[in-house]
């Protein structure tokens, strides 16, 4: 068969950067968000849309333009309540790319023209910039001062659709930036990345409703095995993790450890792979394998709900050990670690700190457990099982509240008999019915979190300045006085790394600021738990509970400072006036 000669339409130019556009160094970082272009096509080929769009939020990571990714798009969304097989107007677009914080949108067309005779098939795709923040695509300013409005337009042999998404790559950096230091031989390269045939499957399966699960599930196994016979037995790791997730969803728990097993180690995806594996042989009860596999993700995969997790699975490995008690004594001590760890960070939930206080009580902790359950209890009085556990705490410790905290235990939990088997058991020495409170993070979390940084080829794979770039604007704002602009710019840092303790730093003095005490504490505490070496935390930590009059934690905030760093005079200092705290 004769293929169709490659041919790039002129590029016409396209829109000279206007003010969102500036080529100035000292711009701010632009945001891009990327819709599936519309298909003037058959239904057939649907798929191609969404492919472009996923390959675009790929391909267009570079220093200095964040990229807000397909599935977070998605998400977006969902929570504005649009339909995700439906285009959304340009209306609709504006709004869904300012609920992302994008100031750059880009929009398409395309249309494929069947194969017919000896000629393959072939497709065109026209693109445009849309500036967000104007409502209008961008457009190029001519000498005579006349502006006109300009498209990508691109036609190629349909085969060819990853160089060509390589190439649009290119044609919008390089409008936005006419010094972009990368050629389009490098976008093509990286586009093609996977085989066209595997690319193919796999949106194809994207784009089937969860619904169709047989015929989902089809199309992802062929872009497994298309790409692992195209690719000298390679795992398409993208394609195996949404098999994985397809048939967990469907408790065919055996299929999906499988799928999730293939995913290679140094794939960006092991640690999601790994971690629903591991939540799999929780589910069967395979405790010991389950810590095995999720324990070693733990500093790889920090999130409050994955360290309550792991901790909650520890704690049931060691209730469930009745043979080697020095083995339970380990699971138990090892979940404590994991659950503190997710309890100082904890923010809208109490689940890690329940687990906890539970925890300590296997432990006949019980003054420690006691804090905990108090502090579940603040954030909700009615909590029936809290209040038993603080109850039997409080009598263990010989406190005189035992009885009236039990007596609100018994008022809330009477419905079913819980309180007379919670009690009953309790008399026997266990607790068995007490299940410990998890929620498996969401995929949407292992969207928003990178836990693993892709240490791919040099260029657009690698984003080292962006945060970089951001946290120095916010600072630039913080310092004028302008906390708004500044907390504008730390929410764009954290939709993209919300793992950024600089943020959080930052964050928390805006809080202090306004005198926002409780939102300040928990920023820096926040801060703390994704990079504990921030002396400044310590210290600010310290002084906000030397104001609440609590000395032992001051001081306790003030000798961490000065053990990170012993020359530091904001922590020399600060331990100064916390020698006067009590006095």
């Amino acid at each position: 068969m004769r293929i169709l000669k490659s041919i790039l339409a002129p590029v016409l130019g396209l829109m000279m950067v206007c003010a969102a556009f500036g080529q100035s160094a000292e711009r701010e970082t632009d945001t891009v968000m990327v819709l599936p272009f519309e298909n003037g096509s058959g239904s057939e080929f649907n798929w191609v849309g969404e492919s472009i769009a996923d390959s675009l939020t790929d391909l267009l990571k570079v220093p200095g333009l964040g990229v807000i990714s397909n599935q977070e798009r998605k998400i977006i969304q969902q929570r504005l309540k649009m339909p995700p097989r439906v285009l959304p107007s340009v209306a609709a677009s504006l709004k869904l790319a300012r609920e992302g914080g994008a100031n750059l949108l880009i929009v398409g067309r395309y249309n494929v023209e069947p194969e017919k005779d000896d000629v393959a098939a072939s497709i065109t795709i026209n693109a445009k910039i849309i500036s967000v923040n104007e409502g209008r695509f961008l457009s190029e300013e001519f000498p005579d001062g006349s502006r006109k409005t300009r498209e990508i337009v691109l036609l190629d042999a349909l085969g060819n659709l990853q160089s060509l998404q390589g190439q649009l790559a290119y044609q919008v950096l390089y409008q936005r930036d006419k010094a972009l230091e990368y050629p389009q031989n490098h976008f093509i390269e990286l586009a093609a990345k996977v085989p066209a045939r595997a690319f193919e499957a796999y949106i194809k399966g994207l784009l089937t409703p969860v619904s169709d699960s047989l015929t989902r599930a089809n199309y992802l196994k062929n872009a497994v095995r298309i790409y692992a016979e195209e690719s000298e037995g390679g795992v398409y790791a993208d394609a195996a993790v949404e098999l994985g997730h397809l048939y967990l969803d469907s408790k065919n728990y055996d299929e999906s450890l499988m799928y999730f097993a293939l995913v290679p180690s140094e794939s960006p995806l092991y640690p999601e792979a790994a971690f629903y594996s591991g939540l799999v042989r929780w589910q069967e009860k395979d405790y010991e394998q389950a810590l095995a596999v999720l324990s070693p993700l733990a500093q790889d995969l920090k999130l409050t709900s994955v360290y309550n997790t792991i901790g909650a699975i520890a704690v049931e490995a060691a209730r469930r050990e009745k043979k080697d008690d020095k083995k339970s004594a380990k699971f138990l001590s090892d979940g404590i670690g994991f659950l503190e760890r997710a309890a100082e960070s904890e923010i809208d939930d109490t689940s890690a700190t329940f687990n906890l206080g539970f925890a300590l009580m296997q432990r006949e902790e019980y003054t420690l457990a006691s804090d905990q359950f108090r502090t579940v209890l603040d954030d909700n009085a009615n909590d029936g099982e809290a209040q038993f556990l603080l109850a039997k705490s409080l009598e263990k410790m010989g406190e005189t509240t035992a009885v009236a905290t039990d007596d609100r235990a018994r008022r809330l939990l009477a419905a079913g008999n819980r309180y007379a088997n919670l009690e009953s058991e309790w008399k026997r020495g266990s607790l068995d019915s007490v299940d410990l409170r998890v929620r498996w993070p969401t995929r949407r979390e292992f969207v928003s979190v990178v836990f693993v940084r892709d240490k791919g080829p040099a260029g657009p794979r690698n984003i080292p300045n962006e945060t970089e770039t951001l946290l120095a604007s916010a600072k630039g704002h913080y310092d004028a006085g302008r906390d708004e602009s500044a907390m504008e710019v730390l929410r764009r840092i954290l939709v993209q790394e919300p793992m950024s303790a600089e943020s959080y730093l930052l964050l928390g003095k805006i809080h202090l600021r306004r005198g926002d005490v409780e939102q300040a504490l928990s920023a820096f505490k926040t801060a703390l738990f994704w990079k504990n070496g921030l002396v400044e935390g310590h210290v600010f930590l310290g002084r906000i509970y030397m104001q609440k009059g609590d000395c032992l934690q001051a001081k306790n905030y003030s000798r961490s400072a000065l053990e990170i760093d012993p020359d530091n005079e904001e922590a020399i200092a600060f331990e100064r006036q916390v020698e006067r705290c009590s006095r």
